[in-house]
């Protein structure tokens, strides 16, 4: 009823005009309450329309690099989104628990005294690296690295052929014991051995007995990896490992994965 109160003290000013009357005076605290509750209801769906383009588009052309997440802190409120995760934190990702603990290293900067920018190597695989596991006092190593089919053939001095059995010796090539070679249903090549690693190097170094995988794909480049019980002597990091950090099969399973494979 403040409507009509405040009709009727604005009325009362003017009192003894003829045109006042009780009827007027409600019918114009009618016309009011109409026009408030419509300028109330307009403000309100400007606040929903402005919303509605403040929200960001789940499809078509929104740009994802520019879209950050939100997330609860412990009080509650929104926090700025976690950093993305490092190649070490998405290896151990994809590896059950008990291979140890991953870190991102260089093997150029331990044994070869390399500067980390000497070092530094273009990958084309989004994991590739070298990473060392730490586990049980011991250090173990793994390294991982697509090479496309032209490096390849730049390293062996031959045309890539992705049907070659790698556990036929060739010349004067080392024995790969344990070999084991098997074709995928995608077409591509698995290929697994041992190596004793029981022979001289160009460092001072003395590595140990490692598992190593090759995928070679029908495009003729290859995924190579080493599952290394480490090394002694110069940058050495810690005593060998027993036995390799990845096994045959935790091997597979990474090379075969998508995660391992550049975007696009």
């Amino acid at each position: 009823m403040n409507d009509v109160r405040e009709l009727l003290d604005r009325a009362a000013e003017g009192a003894g005009k003829p045109a006042f009357s009780t009827a007027s005076v409600y019918a114009r605290a009618a016309r009011v309450r109409r026009r408030r509750r419509a300028v109330v209801s307009a403000a309100a769906l400007t606040v929903v329309a402005a919303g509605a383009f403040a929200l960001p588009r789940t499809g078509g052309d929104a740009d994802p690099a520019h879209t950050t997440v939100a997330s609860p802190g412990p009080s509650g409120s929104p926090t700025a989104s976690a950093p993305a995760p490092t190649k070490a934190e998405r290896l151990a990702a994809l590896l059950p628990g008990e291979v140890g603990e991953i870190e991102e290293v260089s093997l150029a900067v331990l044994i070869k005294n390399a500067t980390p920018e000497q070092a530094r190597a273009k990958y084309l695989g989004p994991l590739d690296g070298h990473y060392a596991f730490r586990r049980d006092g011991g250090v173990g190593y793994l390294v991982l690295t697509l090479a496309s089919r032209e490096a390849v053939e730049r390293k062996t001095g031959r045309p890539a052929d992705p049907a070659e059995d790698l556990c036929v010796r060739v010349g004067q090539e080392p024995a790969r014991t344990h070999c084991v070679r098997e074709v995928l249903p995608d077409g591509r090549t698995l290929t697994t051995w041992h190596d004793s690693m029981d022979y001289e190097g160009d460092d001072n170094v003395g590595w140990g007995p490692e598992l190593v995988g090759r995928l070679t794909q029908q495009d003729g480049s290859q995924f190579l990896v080493r599952s290394s019980t480490g090394f002694e002597g110069s940058g050495t990091q810690g005593p060998l490992l027993p036995e390799p950090p990845l096994s045959r099969q935790q091997l597979k399973g990474l090379l075969t994965g998508p995660e391992v494979l550049p975007k696009g």
